[in-house]
């Protein structure tokens, strides 16, 4: 039986953790190597690290983060941000990372994701797709890019779909409308593309109690990703791993 994963989520700006609501109104929570090493100790399975202003200027992940990062911690690491090129995942792979994760540059050049898995491997290929609601979307939620900032044309179901037959290994599904805001994750969202894909789904946005976790599970996801809950700590990891277990649903120890 497969397990869920927990997985704590560090977005970057200039070199520090940030948190804020739907993208915006960011605010500091600290040094990237610091949280990542008591994100492992207090028991997360895997940790993301996205450079949430990468795309928007024009450039890759910084590598000096990814490395501290990957000093500080030995669990996996999935690491987004302005990945482009076959050298932007070179770089990553080279600089610690375990998976990359390619969003906005996927959108604009579909067939990039198959040279990235033809090259290194669909595990190592996530399809970061960044979801809100759109009513005259087929599944009702169509995807966005740059942070956020522009709606596409897509649909996020459709998406999915297409991403795992270019050869995605996994989908980071994150709601823009639930971004921050502590309501759970967007939880018809997360069934939208469940029906669409056999890719393992990591849902994001939304997440602070561990019912919402349990949620999410229940609703097609296979790993839980948050930030706020596990950077100001008002339940630990471990916690919601036991109330995970609890309800049923298999955890990593």
């Amino acid at each position: 039986m497969l397990t869920c994963r927990l997985i704590p989520c560090l977005d970057v700006r200039s070199g520090r953790v940030v948190k804020g609501v739907q993208f915006q109104n960011l605010r500091d929570m600290g040094d990237p190597a610091t949280l990542a090493s008591a994100h492992e100790a207090a028991g997360a399975d895997e940790l993301v690290m996205l450079d949430i202003t990468a795309t928007d200027e024009d450039r890759g992940t910084r590598l000096d983060t990814v490395r501290a990062v990957r000093a500080a911690i030995g669990i996996p690491l999935t690491i987004g941000g302005g990945v482009r090129t076959e050298a932007d995942v070179e770089h990553l792979l080279g600089a610690g990372a375990d998976k990359i994760a390619i969003n906005t540059a996927a959108i604009t050049e579909p067939a990039v994701i198959g040279r990235l898995a033809a090259r290194f491997g669909s595990q190592c290929i996530v399809a970061s797709i960044d979801v809100r609601a759109q009513p005259t979307a087929p599944s009702g939620f169509g995807v966005v890019s740059h942070a956020g900032k522009r709606l596409t044309t897509l649909d996020s179901a459709e998406w999915a779909a297409r991403t795992e037959s270019l050869g995605a290994g996994e989908i980071l599904l994150t709601s823009w409308d639930k971004d921050g805001t502590g309501d759970g994750y967007d939880l018809p969202a997360i069934r939208a593309v469940r029906a669409r894909t056999n890719l393992p789904i990591i849902a994001s946005g939304g997440a602070a109690l561990s019912t919402h976790f349990i949620d999410a599970a229940h609703a097609g996801a296979d790993a839980l990703l948050a930030a706020t809950i596990f950077h100001e700590r008002p339940e630990t990891i471990r916690d919601i791993k036991r109330a995970l277990t609890h309800a049923g649903i298999a955890m990593r120890p």
